[in-house]
């Protein structure tokens, strides 16, 4: 059989597919860790930092290494590591005798692979042929999105069928993605985006302060998406009080359906937009529906508040990398393992503050005058909302950074 680069696509889409099982898993077995192992809000969080703190190192690592070992090297380490990572999910916390220690490594496996993955997939795909690259980028991340709607279906049904409490045999069976991904990049043409030797160099993108905008764009981008993904699930069934099958159904599983819908959107129709006017708009947005989650006092209009946030931060990443790849079109991998190091770290950033704040109110009782306004049964619905509340500077920051990015370029 002959590969051809649509087959090399095919590997990108299946490579973030694979992100997203590494990513959302987990969060969807939250509270099953809780009631199995006793673990608290405060080491739930500290999972989530710990999974994009490993990949902020591994991008920071990467934009060294990528270049010098190539991309096909790169790829298959990666969903190695991914692979290992959901093995010793699914068997470590059994086996040893800390649970949490096994999850621990777990994450940072995954997050290995993970971290690879997020520093390669872009270059690859806007090294292929092709003019359109604001579309492929936006498409390319919307099966981010499909692979978590994927990992929360299947999830969920192997739930109801099998029984939550076999929750152990489930990342084995998820392992077989990146496996096979493995395989197939061994086989697929790969093309360098940008010869070494014609990258702009880092030094002159950390000099630039138009490029610092860009990289604090990344950050709320990661941080506004993340902050709600990885914190849905367990909204959704302690802090609103739905049943896990609804709550996942409605939450974290909308919610995606929702981003890969605005990504597929922009990625068929996206040089037809105005993509600063659309990250304004989706910035407004995320931030009335990240209102609507916190004091909406019906549960139903709170799970559309986490869906509606997903429609509104699709763009926010891939709009980000084509405004950054339309600034400095010779950037190379380097300029994308920054952005990529930007954006994980907003990925931990946004979860974590939700994670503090929420295990603060739980502890403390309150959170000053921002829990009083804030309705709830108990501390720990109230500690989560407030969590939440305090997510949207990052779509707030989005739409600053958009304005002085539109100045810049009328000034240029």
């Amino acid at each position: 059989m002959k590969y051809t680069y649509k087959h090399t696509l095919y590997a990108s889409y299946i490579g973030y597919i694979t992100q997203a099982i590494i990513n959302n898993l987990s969060p969807l077995l939250f509270v099953t860790f809780q009631r199995e192992f006793q673990i608290s809000l405060e080491q739930l969080a500290l999972l989530i930092s710990l999974n994009f703190g490993t990949q902020i190192l591994v991008d920071i690592i990467a934009i060294r290494f990528v270049d010098k070992i190539g991309y096909r090297a790169s790829a298959v380490i990666s969903h190695i590591a991914a692979t290992l990572g959901l093995l010793c999910m699914g068997i470590l916390p059994n086996v040893l005798s800390s649970p949490y220690t096994g999850l621990i490594i777990a994450v940072i496996l995954n997050s290995i692979g993970g971290g690879i993955i997020e520093v390669i997939i872009s270059p690859i795909v806007e090294s292929l042929p092709g003019d359109e690259k604001a579309s492929a980028m936006s498409l390319l991340h919307s099966f981010y999105c499909w692979g978590f709607v994927l990992v929360v279906v299947i999830s969920t049904l192997y739930f109801s069928i099998i029984g939550l409490e076999y929750w152990y045999y489930l990342p084995l069976l998820w392992a077989l993605v990146p496996l096979f991904n493995a395989l197939f990049f061994m086989k697929v043409p790969l093309r360098a985006l940008v010869e070494e030797d014609e990258q702009t160099p880092l030094r002159r993108l950390f000099s630039a302060n138009i490029f610092w905008v860009l990289f604090l764009l990344m950050v709320s981008a990661g941080a506004a998406e993340q902050a709600m993904t990885q914190w849905s699930s367990l909204f959704a069934e302690l802090g609103l009080g739905v049943s896990k099958t609804m709550g996942d159904l409605l939450g974290p599983c909308a919610f995606a359906i929702l981003m890969g819908l605005s990504r597929t959107y922009f990625g068929t129709r996206g040089t037809k937009l105005n993509l600063r006017k659309a990250l304004i708009l989706s910035s407004v947005l995320c931030v009335a529906s990240y209102l609507l989650v916190v004091f909406s006092p019906i549960p139903l209009l709170s799970l559309i508040g986490c869906s509606l946030v997903g429609l509104s931060v699709g763009i926010f990443w891939p709009g980000t990398l084509s405004l950054s790849m339309k600034t400095y079109p010779s950037g190379g991998t380097a300029m994308f393992a920054v952005l990529a190091l930007a954006g994980d770290l907003g990925c931990s950033l946004g979860p974590g503050l939700v994670g503090l704040i929420s295990n603060s109110v739980q502890n403390r009782g309150s959170f000053g005058f921002l829990s009083s306004l804030i309705s709830g049964q108990d501390l720990t619905q109230i500690g989560l909302k407030t969590g939440l509340l305090m997510a949207i500077i990052f779509p707030i920051i989005m739409i600053l950074g958009v304005v002085i990015l539109k100045s810049h370029r009328k000034r240029h």
